[in-house]
């Protein structure tokens, strides 16, 4: 699984299972989050039955009545995130399905489809998409709080393309 990167450089992320990716927690506001992106605020705001929020550097957030409840990263711009010592973003996406697939059958994680394909690892709350760039698929991966990923209603709404 090769890492695609625009600059050469890019953040990693720790993934933090049932709490949140690298700076960002479930439950945060939207102030909240850019301060813990360390921006005065998002790049473009999106409204909606939830609040979505664009900022640089390729990470998307959604928020629900509770606050943050997925980031979702792009595949090359976004902040790459390790499961194991393996890069989530950038590569082949059935490449990254099936690590993903091995480590859930090594840790004993729970496996999710979702409705159009795409795979989670619910006890992790992570959900492999993948997104065009150019002629190409890319892995990238978005973090969900638990209830999103246990709703159909949630699962729906995540982003399939882009970041």
């Amino acid at each position: 699984m090769g890492e695609v990167s625009a600059s050469g450089q890019r953040q990693h992320w720790e993934l933090l299972p049932e709490a949140g990716l690298g700076p960002l927690r479930f439950g945060m506001s939207p102030a909240e989050v850019a301060d813990a992106l360390q921006v005065p605020g998002p790049h473009e705001r999106v409204g909606g039955p939830y609040g979505q929020e664009d900022f640089a550097d390729g990470v998307k957030v959604f928020y629900d009545e509770d606050g943050l409840a997925c980031v979702a990263l792009d595949a090359v711009t976004g902040p790459q995130v390790l499961l194991a010592g393996s890069p989530l973003a950038g590569g082949d996406p059935e490449q990254t399905q099936q690590f993903l697939l091995d480590y859930a059958a090594e840790h004993g994680s729970c496996l999710l489809y979702t409705p159009d394909n795409s795979l989670s690892l619910t006890d992790l709350g992570l959900l492999l998409r993948s997104q065009r760039v150019g002629d190409v698929r890319l892995s990238r991966s978005l973090v969900v709080k638990e209830e999103w990923l246990d709703s159909e209603y949630h699962r729906d709404r995540l982003p399939l393309e882009g970041a």
